[in-house]
């Protein structure tokens, strides 16, 4: 039977409306809080004691591999492809590292150890195989962000006098990875928390130059912003709350239609959301401005640009990844979470 372009992207609508959890065996029990995936077969997660994993089949099994014999706490993981992954470890000074991979997770390469006491690294992202971005606690009034240009061989921390000056204690929650959004080879937006306002910082200089704007979450030493995405250069999305408050949603969402010059405020969100990010779907008719939103007591989901939301029936975690690319079709995405738990989030009837 064939159906017309409206018919076709209403069931395809339709069908969007019941996304669900596969419940996976990840073989730990450390709390995940990085997860990154590449295809339908591989992706990536790390987590507490020093996790890191990968499978290659889909998450029917996951292989725990070794990065480093010191206990470190693997906050974020961001991998390129299914050979290529960058790993973050958090922790004052010394503890907070970057190591990186080109065998798949066989060996690992640190690539960058915080000489600084006072250095709290927290998320990273990438633009490209080569050009990435790393968000940490301000230091002294000042924000602490590095950037790489070469695969990161080398971190160069961004210059104070290209920064606006940070609030008292503001910084970037490790809970999931997903503090940066980045888009094309040139944008970047970094959600802060911990101060007295939250705020998000961009760039459209690959972090030459930033401005900063004041988002409407609730704010607080525990509250702010906890994750950002953008589907283009105008819609985006922050998400968090207080993490103290798990079911309380409050001041825990706000979108942007304008680059994140502005925000404004939305309720919907059922409790604090560690990350939130759009589903990276074509249609024939249509890109989607569907956002799943996660956190460690449930989920929810939006059709509309994060407007208005519906919870997603399942268990909580702490942070998602799509695959990168756009893709005709049923998108691919991970959770990963507490007690070593790991969802695939499918899009098709049940």
């Amino acid at each position: 039977m064939a159906f017309s372009p409206a018919m076709h992207s209403l069931l395809i609508t339709i069908i969007f409306l019941a996304p669900h959890w596969i419940i996976q065996e990840s073989g730990t029990k450390a709390r995940l809080r990085g997860v990154s995936a590449v295809s339908n077969r591989v992706a990536w997660a790390s987590g507490s004691g020093s996790t890191v994993l990968r499978t290659t089949d889909g998450g029917a099994t996951w292989q725990k591999l070794t990065v480093s014999t010191d206990v470190l706490d693997f906050r974020d993981i961001d991998a390129i492809n299914s050979q290529t992954a960058y790993v973050l470890s958090i922790g004052n000074g010394p503890l907070s590292r970057i190591y990186k991979t080109t065998d798949g997770g066989a060996t690992w390469t640190l690539q960058f150890k915080s000489e600084d006491p006072k250095a709290f690294y927290d998320a990273m992202s990438f633009w490209d195989a080569n050009h990435g971005i790393v968000i940490g606690d301000s230091i002294d009034g000042q924000f602490c962000i590095m950037t790489t240009e070469n695969g990161g061989r080398i971190w160069k921390r961004v210059p104070a006098s290209a920064l606006p000056p940070a609030l008292e204690n503001e910084g970037a929650f490790a809970a999931s990875g997903t503090n940066i959004a980045v888009i094309g080879k040139t944008h970047a937006w970094i959600g802060t928390g911990a101060g007295k306002q939250a705020r998000v910082l961009r760039t459209t200089d690959r972090g030459r130059t930033w401005k900063v704007s004041t988002a409407p979450l609730v704010a607080g030493s525990s509250a702010g912003i906890f994750s950002i995405a953008f589907r283009d250069l105008k819609h985006g999305v922050v998400v968090g709350g207080d993490y103290t408050k798990e079911k309380e949603a409050v001041g825990n969402l706000a979108v942007t239609n304008d680059g994140g010059t502005s925000w404004t405020l939305v309720n919907g969100l059922s409790g604090y959301r560690s990350t939130v990010r759009f589903v990276p779907v074509t249609s024939q008719s249509r890109k989607t401005s569907m956002l799943i939103a996660v956190g460690p007591s449930g989920a929810d989901y939006s059709t509309d640009d994060g407007l208005t939301w519906q919870q997603l029936e399942g268990q909580g975690y702490d942070t998602l990844s799509f695959v990168r690319e756009r893709v005709h079709g049923w998108p691919v995405g991970w959770a990963a979470g507490a007690s070593g738990s790991i969802g695939k989030l499918l899009f098709q009837l049940p």
